[in-house]
This record gives structure tokens, C-alpha cells and sequence, in this order.
């Protein structure tokens, strides 16, 4: 049997932030049983920990949604930093990914990564595609939607208003034609925010994914981060609110330069058991 941990990431309380399966020591697992094994926990995202390749580094993680493996995503990275630690590893963690290896810190329930890869701009859907799929109208937007990425791809649409912000729902069949238009997008998830200096309350949706809705999304706030810094050409240090709409509020703390983003937060350890077979 094996053992598995569940966390609740970007949150320091039971109830919040983004659940996140762990399984610890994953090398003896079937192949073909990873993806079914993320589709039972049905978290946003399951994380499997294996031994690294190379034997300089702490962990190699391999990560799966409901309905895919990903290269990389934040909760993932930062839940996994914690169990890490709470393991004896630590603090200071190199984890392999398959976008390279990520530099991460972990201590009394709080971790941080440094995430290096580029920033891909992969295109810039139709606003009345975007707002279709939103379910608001283009006089909603405050800037033209941009798809980018660092790993994973999410569409960035900035808001007027939180108004606007709390008032989304959600059109699948423009979703579906988001991603027929949109291919690259993997999912056609979508990332709308509201910006207030350098506070920011986003949600997420990938419901072609199997996400209706994220309530914190690590990739999402790495990426929005690195696109903010790239057209401000500053440096940044953000708060991004997310989760509040859905009742688990959450907090990820980003620190943009034009050549790496740091994504902090802190995860607390909800449930731990085997799996039986």
C-alpha cells in the first residue's frame, strides 16, 4: 500500500486555499496508474514524488490534473516543498520538472520556488470570444486578453471592477471554441483579474480541464507576474487574491524580474492515509 498526503495550499488555515494530493514516494508505481490515481483524489492538481536523476538534487515531480500530466504548476511545487520538509528534507530544495529545475525554500509550513523558464506570449484571443466564454461584455475588459505561459497557458483578462470580477459565468460551448481556436492553450483556461496597485484578485476557470473553478493557481500567478514586469519594465512585488468567490480564500505572494519569478505561500497538511490496492 502506499501512502498519500493531502495539503490545502496558499492558505494557513483548514478549509482554504487549493487541495492538493501528495503521494511521497511514488518509484514504485505503475505507469498507468499515475493518471488514475489523480483522477480519484480529482483535485486540481496530484502530485507524485520520485527519487531525482541526478542525485545533487532533493526530488523529481511529476504532476497530473484530473485529465493530463503538466510540465508545471505552483500549488503542486509549493505543497510539495512542504511535505519535503516536513519529511526532513530541507530547507533549501532543488526539484526536478520537466520545465528544468526549480530552486525552492521550505520551513514551518511555508515554502517558496524560483521559477527561471521564459515567459511564451502564445496569442491574443478575440475579446468578444473571451467575454463570450466569461459570460460579460467586452465593456468589461480593461486590456485585450493575452495567452501566456511559463509551463502551463492561461489566458490573462484584465477587469474594470471586482463587480465584473464576481459576476462571471461561465459559457462551456465558448470555451470549446476558445480551444479549437486556440489549440496551443492546452485547455483554453482562463485567468481574469482585477488590479489595484500591486493587489490583484483573480480566478480561474478550466472546466475542459475538469477545473469548473481553481481557487489558487501557483502557474497562473508565475506567469501573470513575468507579463506584468515584462510590460511595465519594473520590478514587481504582487499579492494575488484568489479563491474568495469560491468560500477558500487564498494568498500568493509574487516577486516578478525580468529574468525569474518567485511564487510564495504557505500549505497546511488536511489528511494523510494508503491507498489500498
Amino acid at each position: 500500500m502506499t501512502t498519500y498526503l493531502t495539503y490545502d495550499v496558499f492558505t494557513d488555515r483548514p478549509f482554504g486555499g487549493n487541495p492538493l494530493a501528495v503521494i511521497p514516494d511514488a518509484a514504485h508505481l505503475p505507469e498507468d496508474q499515475l493518471q488514475k490515481i489523480a483522477r480519484e483524489f480529482n483535485y486540481s492538481e496530484t502530485v507524485f514524488l520520485l527519487p531525482p536523476q541526478d542525485p545533487g538534487n532533493t526530488a523529481r515531480l511529476r504532476i497530473f490534473t484530473p485529465t493530463m500530466e503538466v510540465p508545471f504548476a505552483g500549488h503542486p511545487t509549493i505543497g510539495a516543498a512542504v511535505a519535503l520538509c516536513e519529511l526532513g528534507h530541507g530547507p533549501r530544495m532543488r526539484l526536478e520538472l520537466p520545465v528544468g529545475v526549480i530552486a525552492a525554500e521550505a520551513r514551518d509550513g511555508a515554502a517558496a520556488f524560483t521559477a527561471s523558464q521564459p515567459l511564451d506570449i502564445l496569442a491574443e484571443p478575440a475579446p468578444d470570444l473571451v467575454t463570450r466564454a466569461l459570460g460579460l461584455m467586452v465593456s468589461d475588459l480593461a486590456t485585450a486578453p493575452v495567452m501566456a505561459s511559463m509551463g502551463l497557458a492561461f489566458t490573462f483578462v484584465e477587469l474594470t471592477s471586482r463587480e465584473a470580477l464576481s459576476r462571471i459565468t461561465i459559457d462551456i460551448a465558448a470555451l470549446r471554441d476558445g480551444h479549437a481556436r486556440h489549440p496551443q492553450g492546452l485547455d483554453f483556461a482562463l485567468a481574469p483579474y482585477v488590479r489595484d496597485g500591486e493587489t490583484i484578485h483573480m480566478r480561474m476557470f478550466a472546466p475542459l480541464d475538469n477545473i469548473p473553478e481553481d481557487p489558487a493557481t501557483g502557474s497562473a500567478a508565475a506567469a501573470l507576474g513575468r507579463l506584468l514586469c515584462e510590460v511595465e519594465g519594473r520590478d514587481l512585488a504582487l499579492m494575488i487574491h484568489q479563491g474568495e468567490d469560491m468560500g477558500r480564500p487564498s494568498r500568493i505572494a509574487v516577486t516578478a524580474t525580468p529574468k525569474a519569478v518567485t511564487i510564495e505561500g504557505r500549505a497546511v497538511r488536511m489528511m494523510q492515509g494508503r491507498l489500498c490496492f
